[in-house]
């Protein structure tokens, strides 16, 4: 007898985790003596209530898509991809090479050899810490956050003494030319004659990030390799009975894992910065992991999740510039939600199966 619709999964515990989340976040507010009705009104305003904060709201959701998706597909072949952080990095480095070495005369032209550059460099990136867990046995936990670090470290060698201009101080890249930057929600819009904010930073990698969502969702539910990973990502053992090979999934998922996490810098490197700057990911590789873990690694659920982190970024943004409630405290809000959305799952999950298993007996 099943415990528990799938419904109740993929809606009613992460709806009431974010509840949970919602109330302690107030009586934290309140303790500091603030009025948490006057900062979720606030929150929404400034997220959700002009274009220009619908905008950056946009902005941040397409960050948190890719390396949401990027968690999401290790997480079927049971691999816990903790390194998207420095595999966004790595992909940085690939965009800035794309549109600085090679003078494009379009920005779509840039835009789809900046995508295969990102998942290039992210790729392989991700490729060594996959080789060593299923070579060596080595976890991935482990090799991909000593990677983030090596990744940083790389960046910044990169970025003083190989890419940064002469003359300059700044550890960054030159601008990028003209020609390879991306149009912008309100370029795209303007034509159909919708107002949007022109300092908002949202850009048309956002099309790219919902396009990912797509076709993660066919490869992994309406192909073999799919079919594959999950098998493998259910139970090794009868993935080994069925002759498929633990190696053979650990690196392709991996690789996809990595290259979808390199093509954030599409959005943050070439679509806002328009340079390589250090510390562009700005932690999206980690809250990709919660983003995977509220989506229930469904790419329409990492979609709805990257757009929820996303208002909690903009908005707490909002929050800390008009009140007196430390920026740190936003950091702890959206901590919250990342703890009962993720680690304290099983807290609302246990009574809920209860309860519909008491509800199943009771109707049977």
């Amino acid at each position: 007898m099943e415990k528990m619709p799938h419904w109740a999964d993929v809606i009613l515990i992460p709806l009431i985790s974010l509840l949970l989340a919602a109330l302690l976040s107030a009586l934290v507010i309140l303790a500091i003596g603030e009025d948490p009705v006057a900062a979720v009104k606030l929150m929404v305003q400034g997220a959700l209530g002009s274009t220009y904060g619908w905008g950056y709201t946009l902005y941040y959701a397409t960050n948190f898509m890719f390396t949401g998706l990027a968690v999401a597909v290790a997480f079927h072949a049971r691999l816990f991809n903790i390194g998207g952080e420095g595999q966004a990095m790595l992909g940085g480095l690939g965009v800035a090479l794309v549109c600085l070495m090679i003078p494009w005369p379009h920005w779509s032209m840039a835009l789809i050899a900046a995508i295969a550059g990102s998942m290039a460099f992210g790729a392989l990136w991700a490729a060594v810490p996959a080789w060593l867990q299923a070579k060596r046995g080595s976890h991935i936990v482990i090799t991909t956050i000593m990677f983030n670090f090596i990744a940083a470290a790389v960046l910044n060698y990169v970025l003083v003494n190989v890419l940064r201009p002469d003359g300059s101080m700044d550890p960054a890249t030159a601008r990028f030319p003209e020609t390879v930057h991306l149009p912008t929600l309100h370029d795209m819009l303007a034509p159909f004659g919708i107002e949007f904010s022109r300092a908002a930073p949202a850009n048309i990698s956002l099309l790219v990030a919902i396009a990912a969502c797509v076709i993660v969702w066919l490869l992994i539910w309406r192909t073999r390799l799919g079919y594959e990973i999950r098998a493998y990502g259910h139970s090794e053992t009868g993935a080994l009975y069925a002759g498929i090979s633990p190696v053979k999934i650990t690196m392709i998922a991996m690789l996809i894992s990595g290259g979808l996490a390199g093509m954030m810098a599409i959005n943050n490197v070439m679509g806002e910065a328009e340079r390589l700057v250090l510390n562009a990911t700005e932690g999206a590789g980690f809250i990709g992991i919660a983003v995977a873990l509220m989506g229930r690694s469904h790419p329409f659920g990492v979609f709805l999740a990257a757009i929820l982190f996303g208002f909690l970024y903009q908005g707490g943004a909002e929050l800390a510039l008009w009140t007196s409630i430390p920026r740190e405290l936003i950091v702890v809000i959206q901590a919250l939600v990342i703890l009962f959305t993720g680690a304290l799952d099983n807290m609302v999950r246990m009574p809920l199966e209860k309860l519909f298993l008491r509800l199943n007996r009771g109707r049977g």
